[in-house]
């Protein structure tokens, strides 16, 4: 049973809730919800969370190089689909910790930029081609590191 004592409504609070049937308390709950969530429809609000942070994104030219950038745990990856494997000897990729940059797809002096979802490290990256894909995996970079400015009185 739920410890409705710990409630910081009143004593009135607490009987209403004790004395309710389940179906009232069903609906209840998804009246209060629905106050303070009105854009919230269906499903249960872990299950929204988890779409959203894992939806994946296109890139910003996305109708000339139809890239997709996604994110998990410790990892970033980019996937890009190539038809014709001889275009893979003149590619070259590049990152910075929060831009991929790709060169000479679909034809040679074309560059595209792709925003990452997260900051990545500078070394650890690795590249494969299968099934016309090609998949991109960089490692997610957690030390953010801090200067302190000081300020002075003029």
């Amino acid at each position: 049973m739920f410890p409705f004592n710990l409630f910081p409504f009143n004593k009135d609070m607490k009987n209403k809730l004790q004395h309710m049937k389940p179906d009232e308390i069903d609906k209840f709950i998804k009246g209060i919800l629905g106050n303070v969530m009105p854009d919230q429809s269906g499903g249960t609000m872990n299950s929204q969370y988890n779409a959203n942070q894992y939806r994946t994104q296109p890139s910003q030219q996305a109708n000339t190089l139809n890239s997709t950038a996604f994110e998990t745990h410790d990892s970033v990856f980019v996937r890009i689909p190539i038809k014709d494997d001889s275009l893979l000897k003149d590619l070259r990729i590049y990152h910075t910790a929060n831009h991929l940059m790709v060169e000479n797809i679909p034809e040679r002096d074309h560059k595209h930029s792709i925003t990452l979802p997260a900051m990545v490290k500078k070394k650890g990256s690795s590249a494969k081609y299968k099934d016309g894909i090609l998949e991109i995996k960089l490692i997610k970079s957690y030390d953010i590191q801090y200067s302190q400015i000081d300020v002075t009185e003029i």
